[in-house]
């Protein structure tokens, strides 16, 4: 089992790395140049029916045996027949245009033998209500209908496959086109409904998105479609990205036209605490001082704009699973903007006070980016409690801290950060006396795109020498993916609590989705869940005890997380 996720892992980042193959269609060049579609407005009708296409569009993709096996250039395809159904003016005669298209792939031959969803283990089923829409028209709807049906069993596709042995989604065959010019409507639709159906079809928490997935497509649409330079387009893609609320999901390489945007900062780190904006150190000491900001000052108005303003302006483009997460992603570029001066209103020990400082040039340091204890990965916090930080944890050294800290009262291990090494096995088989599951996944079925089934629960297995003492997890808004991960396995064994505060609910292997304008996003490709099944997206992982950091002790420079966490392992 520990090779399994060791190669759970490896495939996480392979899927995030791979380049996007070459499509085999070397002879259709038609839109190498652009999509000569033009928009100046999209009407109602044209809105609704271009977010019929897209579904339509997206279902053939993964369903129709011509599609799915890469027999067409499916990304043309949509570009071709995009015109025809903006020229509609109504639904029935956009339907009669998809009909005609799907006529144009050619007759179906009867599956032999056809695919059928298992009942057995099944978390999700596939999202196909929308195939008895009486707004489809009924021929078209018989049509698709007969796609889903005669699906063939071997659910081998084309743009897709599942990592071994985890069942992470890789989306291969997927051009970014990178020199794609703006504004390009059909190329910015082709982004969006790639996303879009990516996730109807490959998300393994689509049912936890918070809204109605259809209503987010018809939304965003427009706004998409209608960008009219590289930087809007952008814009409104981290907007849908946004919409998944799911913090592996975002544009990776295009963040910096997130707001605020701006080439410099204050070297401040700041960190929410509730609601308020809050001086926790400083990026580079002799700058940061020269602000004259103090540790435990709050920021309650940046150039003369609250900052409760500036953050319900900004969360539309801060894809996140939970709000605490959406929260510490503005505040490490809160103060970003145009370099010189920044106009700040503060509160300090009560007292509100206007304060002029510098912004710098933008210096990305790791300073701020954990809350674990500065030092060694191991230290002795007494002489009967011994401490680990994950986010410098090597794995081979796990046997001498192991030994140095046998016979304590309590071990804390800090996982305010991102491990540095995968440690769920090499460090949690020793915290454990017996076989132990901690999780369990569900990953995604390619014969009938949109389900997800339960695989098996994921077993801590013991091993020599076993820790005997308490054992005190700590976590806090920074502990995402591996860190939740690794805490729901240590947290499996008999003696553990965590401690600290909600985590940012995003687990499982990344997958990557290449997109147009060569942007990159990407979801949660596999659903880890408690072994009882309940969820881990959006909830995090909760604490057994319940410590958030206040103003006061950052004013002191205290450490409340790990001062609970003392208190627990003293407490007989």
């Amino acid at each position: 089992m520990r090779a399994l996720l060791l190669m759970l892992l490896l495939a996480a980042r392979l899927a995030y790395a791979q380049e996007p193959a070459r499509i085999p269609f070397e002879n259709d060049h038609e839109f190498d140049g652009g999509s000569h579609i033009t928009l100046d407005s999209l009407t109602p009708a044209q809105v609704e029916n271009l977010a019929m296409l897209g579904k339509v569009w997206g279902f053939l993709k993964y369903h129709h045996p011509v599609v799915a096996s890469g027999q067409r250039h499916w990304d043309y395809e949509l570009l071709r027949v995009t015109p025809a159904v903006l020229a509609t003016q109504d639904r029935a005669a956009a339907s009669a245009v998809l009909l005609k298209w799907i006529a144009d792939l050619g007759d179906i031959a009867p599956c032999n033998p056809c695919a059928a969803l298992p009942q057995a283990d099944l978390h999700l089923r596939p999202a196909l209500e929308w195939l008895d829409d009486g707004a489809l028209g009924a021929p078209l709807r018989a049509a698709l209908k007969k796609v889903h049906a005669n699906r063939p069993a071997a659910g081998s596709q084309f743009y897709i496959s599942h990592a071994k042995p985890v069942g992470n989604p890789v989306f291969e065959h997927e051009p970014i086109y990178p020199d794609m010019k703006f504004p390009d409507p059909g190329f910015q639709l082709l982004a969006l409904f790639r996303f879009w159906n990516i996730v109807e079809y490959w998300s393994p928490y689509r049912d936890v998105i918070g809204e109605n997935w259809d209503d987010a497509l018809r939304q965003s649409l427009p706004k998409v479609a209608l960008a009219r330079d590289r930087a809007g387009f952008e814009r409104e893609m981290l907007a849908v990205t946004a919409r998944v609320n799911d913090t592996h999901t975002n544009l990776w390489n295009t963040v910096q036209v997130r707001p605020p945007v701006g080439r410099c900062d204050l070297p401040v780190a700041l960190r929410f605490i509730g609601n308020k904006a809050v001086v926790a150190g400083y990026t580079e000491d002799a700058a940061g001082k020269a602000t004259g900001l103090r540790q435990g000052d709050i920021i309650e108005a940046l150039d003369n704009v609250p900052i409760s303003e500036l953050t319900r302006t900004w969360a539309p483009y801060y894809a996140a699973s939970n709000q605490p997460t959406r929260l510490r992603d503005m505040a490490r570029g809160l103060s970003t903007g145009a370099c010189g001066g920044a106009a700040l209103r503060i509160s300090r020990a009560g007292q509100e006070q206007e304060l002029a400082a510098a912004r710098t040039p933008i210096l990305r340091l790791a300073k701020g980016r954990t809350h674990d204890r500065d030092g060694d990965t191991f230290q002795m916090l007494a002489d009967d409690i011994a401490y680990i930080k994950l986010s410098s944890i090597k794995k081979d050294d796990i046997p001498r801290y192991l030994a140095a800290a046998a016979g304590t009262k309590g071990l804390v291990i800090d996982i305010r950060n991102y491990p540095s090494e995968f440690v769920v096995f090499a460090l949690g088989q020793h915290l454990v006396d017996k076989p132990t599951g901690f999780a369990s996944i569900t990953a995604g079925d390619a014969a009938n795109p949109g389900a997800f089934h339960w695989e098996k629960t994921v077993t801590l297995q013991p091993a020599k020498p076993h820790y005997a003492g308490k054992v005190m997890v700590l976590l806090d808004e920074i502990s995402q993916s591996q860190a939740e991960y690794t805490a729901m396995a240590f947290r499996a064994a008999p003696r553990t609590k965590v401690v600290g505060s909600t985590t940012a609910g995003a687990d499982g292997n990344v997958s990557s989705i290449p997109l147009p304008g060569g942007l990159r996003s990407s979801i949660s490709g596999i659903g880890i869940f408690y072994p009882d099944r309940r969820p881990t997206q959006r909830v995090g992982i909760v604490p057994d005890i319940e410590v958030l950091p206040t103003v006061q002790g950052i004013q002191a420079g205290r450490d409340e997380v790990l001062e609970a966490a003392i208190a627990e392992i003293r407490r007989d």
